[in-house]
């Protein structure tokens, strides 16, 4: 598909110009700012800057975080193994550890062309919500494909049939600035071949995901619910084009509808359902939360698979080590920013409030005093989101609901240690599916209530955009 060139019209450019006049100005660094994990912050920016613990973690404590760092970090086995702590991978599965999709604890990335399967990004299959299935969508968020499930698993045990084979292929058009600068954009589609049982639904919805990073997931997990709920808008009551509004999904503990952080559509509510679901979908193991596989009805070669149950008749991952890998994801630390004084950093902190930016990058929290972990407790936090959905147009939908989330919406991601994404996942690709090859990129795919911000990075000169990248480098 190819577009024609995008270009600001003079009254559009005027609008931009004019936007977020009543912006701050900042010509030095606030107190605390590097600290964007607040004491838990960590002073690494190598390779190995999102995998470590939180800096006010005692040496005890440290020994639980290690711990679950193991079992995130090596991978499962077929059941039944004498390897009985980590048998019972699959049968269908996306990858066989953690850590294959979250490479040092990073972002996941699209598959390359001559990748046998996609390992860091995954598929999410459902189909239209109809009301006869409203006690699924209650609890599912969505109604899965009738064959395949929720999410599509390109790898299995032998013996089971992979559900099939994922590729990607762009399309290119470009958008041009102001002054004429031009930035080519990709658009990417999805090719589902090779399929294990048989034709997909007609009206099957996808949504490609890759991983995201895991720091900071026990602080945004601590963030006091009045204060996200403080920041909803959905009338757009303040005029500002901003309509954030939280996401309600079910929590499987409680068996309630609630208040979702985690994931793409802040599907999640939780850390630990979020490790649940990862476990089941990803690597195909069981949970008390979650006992059963990952098989359809139509599966039979799946269901019929052992179960890995070595510890006694528990679970594949029984509630310790459960409880262990929910306590290293909560606590892998946030890296200190860098450069947070420069004056390019701070030109650019301006320019990202001038285009309003922090409407949905809502720069600071404070975490709640009986946040999960005491280390987590009553820290000033700098995640620059506001967990919410916002509408970010049709250029990035997916055409899938999840729970109140449309197919447009996205929750808001966190931006700290967005600047080091590169020196630790050893790529700089962004969004959802990883379509945006840089933050340029990203930030010129933001549509909808991000339009308007947009549209006044249109209006910036090659010293701005230095300058904006420059700070949320700084990230």
């Amino acid at each position: 598909m190819s577009m024609s060139l995008l270009r600001l019209s003079p009254l559009l450019l005027a609008f931009a110009l004019a936007a977020c006049d009543d912006a701050p100005r900042f010509t030095q660094a606030e107190p605390g700012e590097a600290l964007s994990g607040g004491k838990a912050t960590v002073q690494r920016s190598d390779r190995n800057a999102y995998s470590l613990p939180s800096a006010n973690l005692t040496p005890e404590r440290r020994l639980d975080f290690a711990v679950g760092n193991s079992f995130f970090r090596n991978p499962w086995v077929i059941a039944p193994s004498t390897t009985t702590a980590r048998d019972g991978l699959g049968p269908l599965f996306n990858t066989n550890a953690c850590q294959n999709c979250h490479v040092r604890d990073g972002r996941g990335h699209p598959p390359e062309p001559d990748d046998s399967n996609a390992v860091s990004m995954l598929v999410r299959l459902s189909i239209p919500d109809q009301p006869y299935y409203a006690q699924v969508i209650e609890r599912l968020g969505v109604v899965p494909e009738p064959v395949y499930g929720t999410q599509f698993q390109d790898m299995a045990i032998p013996g089971v049939a992979p559900e099939g084979k994922v590729r990607v292929t762009y399309d290119n058009h470009n958008v041009t600035f102001a002054d004429g600068y031009q930035v080519e954009l990709r658009r990417p589609t999805l090719q589902i071949s090779q399929l294990g049982y048989g034709p997909l639904h007609p009206d099957t919805r996808f949504s490609a995901r890759v991983a995201p990073p895991m720091i900071g997931l026990g602080l945004l997990e601590a963030i006091p619910e009045a204060d996200l709920l403080a920041n909803e808008d959905p009338d757009d009551h303040n005029r500002d084009g901003i309509r954030g509004r939280a996401n309600r999904v079910w929590d499987d503990a409680q068996g309630k509808t609630v208040v979702g952080r985690f994931g793409w559509k802040a599907g999640q509510p939780n850390v630990n359902q979020q490790n649940v679901h990862a476990f089941a979908g990803d690597m195909g193991l069981t949970t008390t939360l979650l006992p059963k596989d990952d098989c359809t009805a139509a599966q039979v070669d799946c269901l019929a698979a052992p179960n890995g149950n070595g510890q006694g008749g528990e679970k594949e991952v029984s509630d310790n080590i459960l409880r262990l890998v929910t306590f290293y994801t909560r606590n892998l630390a946030v890296p200190a920013r860098r450069n947070v004084d420069a004056p390019q950093v701070l030109a650019g902190k301006n320019l990202f409030y001038r285009a309003g930016c922090q409407g949905c990058h809502t720069p600071q929290f404070t975490t709640s005093a009986n946040a999960a972990e005491p280390e987590l407790a009553n820290q000033v936090i700098r995640p620059y989101s506001d967990l919410l959905l916002h509408d970010m147009g049709p250029g990035l939908s997916d055409e899938r609901t999840e729970f109140a989330a449309n197919g447009q919406d996205w929750r808001t991601p966190p931006l700290w240690g967005i600047g080091l994404s590169e020196t630790v996942s050893g790529h700089s690709q962004f969004l959802h599916d990883g379509r945006a090859r840089n933050l340029l990129e990203a930030v010129l795919w933001h549509g909808g209530e991000a339009q308007a911000a947009r549209d006044h990075v249109l209006t910036f000169n090659a010293e701005q955009r230095a300058a904006l990248l420059a700070f949320l480098n700084s990230l």
